[in-house]
């Protein structure tokens, strides 16, 4: 059986796909910006450890290893509730010059 449509059924379908699309790389630069703003507050987080005047009672290798991974919960966390607003910036500036 063939189906027969109309050019404005067609031209609509069309549109919906594009617009599906814009969305999908909307939601693509959106994610890749917060990404990059989880690591930029990682590396602040960790410049700012390094920076510390003493060492901690406590402070020993392990204790290292489940900081950084405490931080980088920290960075994501952060950049997902946009704290910064880093990423809303660096979205907004990809989206505008359409890479």
């Amino acid at each position: 059986m063939t189906v027969i449509t109309s050019p404005s059924q067609t031209i609509s379908h069309s549109l919906g796909s594009t617009s599906s699309a814009a969305a999908k790389r909307q939601d693509e630069i959106q994610s890749m910006a917060a990404d990059f703003e989880a690591i930029f507050v990682r590396q602040m987080l960790k410049t700012m450890r390094t920076s510390s005047l003493g060492e901690g009672l406590f402070d020993g290798q392990g204790t290292e290893q489940f900081r950084d991974m405490q931080d980088a919960k920290v960075a994501e966390s952060m950049a997902q509730q946009g704290v910064f607003g880093i990423a809303q910036l660096l979205s907004r500036h990809v989206e505008n010059k359409d890479v």
